[in-house]
């Protein structure tokens, strides 16, 4: 690695000075926060002095922003349309849209995966106040997770919804699997993607995805607080609206109109004023990535899965929470420590600059593209050393 590109095992170059993180020891977070690259960082304070400076002047240009944001969020997901985007507040608020949206009966069911993160399980579980059923299924104790889901399955089964890479401990679904059996039995198929974009490829047309939500602020490189969401247009008829405000119609800037009809786009979910600073950071953050490619991206990230999972087993004293699959690779791999408390192994990882999480148990890595080759190398390094120090 020399001082200006990272040249990873992939034989992608990448500028270094892209990534200020790298001056400040290893980041291997990105599946809770992640740090923004300096591209979107300079974006972010060129639309705030251009705020301080003219106020809204150039508004006409922000305007032609967001639209290009839509048509690079639909293009990262294959989607049909820039249409079959809008722009929320978090993954949360995608989930709710479509809990809160659709016409539920008495007998009806929702099949999830067990251990859900509580933004895809709280909104199901909600329902129950309606008479809603909701199928947890523990696919970690099944041979073939998606054959798991699927058998809960019946007649009366609205919709599945589905982390697409598991927040734990990285295991990651066959979305084409249950996308082909949820069109086959008529259920709708939710997607929470906010550990899967910007990491991984997804196609939400050969995943025959109904309804997809991600946060901007893990592998997107973006900020909290702005969200994709993606509603097949099949779909979108379906949801009942349970906000409504000035933004959802086309062209909403006409204000003394006298017709309020929502939009027959996904714009119709966006009740209120933009997050135009949020769409500054998302719109420089996507084309980055778009920029690098996001096969790339994921060859990269799948690089870094694959050395961790080898470097941990190689170390003794450390295993990692599941068996590796090289069909089911994502950007997180868990791993605990055998003769060492926990806690006093997080606290010596952080003590050398190796920025990770405690979740489920075990300490959580989830290093990104930009990451691949000598980083990864480093942080191997430093756990092995932690074992050697702080064993029992």
């Amino acid at each position: 690695m020399n001082n200006t590109t990272i040249a990873s095992s992939t034989g992608l170059t990448i500028p270094r000075d892209e990534f200020p993180v790298l001056k400040h020891g290893f980041y291997a977070n990105h599946a809770a926060i992640s740090p923004w690259p300096r591209v979107t960082a300079r974006a972010v304070a060129a639309f705030a002095e251009e705020n301080c400076n003219q106020g809204s002047a150039a508004y006409k240009y922000w305007l032609q922003r967001e639209s290009r944001l839509r048509q690079r969020l639909a293009s990262l997901l294959n989607a049909a349309s820039p249409g079959d985007i809008a722009l929320l507040k978090n993954t949360t608020e995608g989930i709710s849209t479509v809990a809160g949206g659709i016409a539920w009966s008495n007998g009806d069911n929702v099949v999830i995966p067990k251990d859900e993160f509580p933004s895809n399980r709280l909104p199901w579980l909600a329902l129950q106040r309606v008479g809603v059923e909701v199928r947890e299924v523990d696919i970690r104790c099944a041979d073939d997770p998606e054959q798991a889901l699927v058998s809960q399955m019946d007649e009366r089964t609205r919709l599945l919804s589905v982390s697409s890479v598991q927040w734990v401990d990285g295991l990651r679904l066959r979305l084409e699997t249950l996308g082909e059996a949820c069109r086959q039995n008529g259920v709708r198929f939710f997607v929470d993607a906010i550990q899967h974009l910007g990491a991984l490829q997804i196609d939400v047309e050969a995943c025959n995805i109904d309804f997809l939500a991600a946060d901007g602020h893990k592998w997107l490189l973006a900020p909290e607080g702005i969200a994709v969401f993606y509603c097949r247009e099949a779909a979108r008829e379906e949801l009942q609206l349970s906000q409504h405000g000035w933004h959802m119609v086309d062209e909403p800037y006409q204000f003394d109109r006298q017709q309020w009809q929502p939009s027959a786009t996904a714009t119709r979910f966006e009740a209120g004023s933009p997050n135009t600073l949020g769409q500054v950071a998302l719109h420089a953050s996507v084309s980055l990535l778009q920029q690098v490619g996001m096969v790339n991206v994921e060859a990269c990230v799948s690089a870094n899965t694959r050395a961790l999972v080898a470097g941990i087993e190689s170390i003794p004293g450390l295993e990692p929470v599941r068996p590796f699959d090289p069909q089911r690779v994502s950007g997180i791999v868990s791993l605990k420590p055998l003769n060492t408390d926990l806690s006093r192994f997080f606290q010596a990882l952080t003590a050398r600059q190796l920025s990770c999480t405690i979740r489920g148990g075990a300490i959580r890595l989830s290093p990104h593209f930009y990451q691949c080759g000598e980083p990864i190398a480093e942080m191997l390094n430093i756990l092995n050393d932690v074992v050697m120090n702080n064993s029992d």
